[in-house]
């Protein structure tokens, strides 16, 4: 049986509707963190003009590719592995890099290894578009944010909500500058960051 995760239908419209002007000069985008593969489905058919290449850790791939198989896009990849601790990524040509609700659940030296790599990764001008709840100046957005923030280090001490700031101080020393932070439904941002030439 598929995987599915009823927030990604929630979150995957608003997303879209941020995704689809800032890619529009794209033609290869790699979402990190893919998970069950439904946003990688959906994005790739509603963006027919983009190559669009999940990936996710070992373990995800088998859910991901049931959900691959059963769409049969021509514009959709085979699941790469990809773990962003590994030395050595896959080699993959894009202009882009999407990953939702990933740097919550990692702990901080991955989220390092996350933003050096995709720093690594893209050429000039390219693009990190980032999804998920974000505090700002070590302050919560919201008390949901707040009481999902305990959730989480209740479940994973090394887990939890990061702060904007730290963050950007990571796609600066990557060499990404901020393009732009846009409010989303649910107390959720997308953080853009530009390569810069």
């Amino acid at each position: 049986m598929k995987p599915h995760a009823e927030s990604c239908d929630q979150n995957r419209g608003p997303i879209l509707s941020v995704l689809k002007p800032r890619l529009e000069d794209c033609s290869r985008v790699l979402e990190i963190g893919s998970g069950t593969g439904q946003h990688a489905v959906y994005f790739a058919s509603a963006m027919p003009h983009l190559f669009w290449q999940p990936s996710d850790r070992a373990e995800n791939l088998p859910g991901i590719r049931l959900w691959l198989d059963e769409a049969r896009l021509s514009n959709l990849g085979d699941p790469l592995c990809l773990d962003v601790t590994q030395v050595v990524w896959p080699e993959v040509d894009v202009q882009a890099v999407f990953s939702a609700n990933t740097v919550h659940i990692m702990h901080w030296p991955q989220v390092q290894a996350l933003f050096a790599g995709v720093g690594k990764l893209l050429p000039g001008n390219g693009h990190f578009l980032l999804y998920g709840p974000f505090n700002y100046s070590g302050n919560y957005s919201s008390d949901s944010n707040r009481h999902f923030d305990a959730w989480l280090k209740a479940r994973d001490p090394g887990s939890g909500i990061r702060d904007f700031e730290a963050l950007n101080a990571l796609a600066e020393q990557a060499g990404m500058m901020l393009e732009e932070d846009i409010a989303m439904p649910a107390n959720n941002r997308i953080l853009y960051w530009r390569k810069s030439v």
